[in-house]
């Protein structure tokens, strides 16, 4: 095993098999652990499960999360700043709009 500690502060840990063994390579996001008598513990993370968009607009999308909280995301380019705040509001008020709508559509259903 080779610890490496580089410059921008960042580790690394490289380990090479010594044994013949035979598995399925694979790729993950982990939770690691470096103890101080050099034991490492890695931890493969669960999958991020993504809701759906609800609504969805240029620049933005609205989500009913896993937890039952509403996300309303707005992202844009830097170098657009000078549109940003015509936009979020264009883009929240139409979300908000759709929302309205199926609102209504859900009370006249029942």
């Amino acid at each position: 095993m080779t610890f490496i500690k580089w410059a921008n502060g960042q580790h690394t840990a490289d380990f090479e098999c010594c044994d013949k063994v035979k598995m399925e390579p694979y790729s993950a996001n982990c939770k690691v652990q470096c103890m101080r008598d050099g034991n490492i513990y890695i931890t493969q993370l669960p999958k991020r499960i993504r809701g759906k968009a609800m609504f969805r607009d240029d620049n933005s999308t609205l989500t009913l999360g896993r937890d039952g909280r509403y996300y309303f995301v707005f992202t844009m380019p830097k170098d657009m700043v000078h549109k940003l705040p015509m936009l979020l509001v264009r883009q929240a008020s139409a979300i908000a709009q759709k929302v309205i709508r199926e609102l209504l559509t859900l009370n006249t259903n029942l």
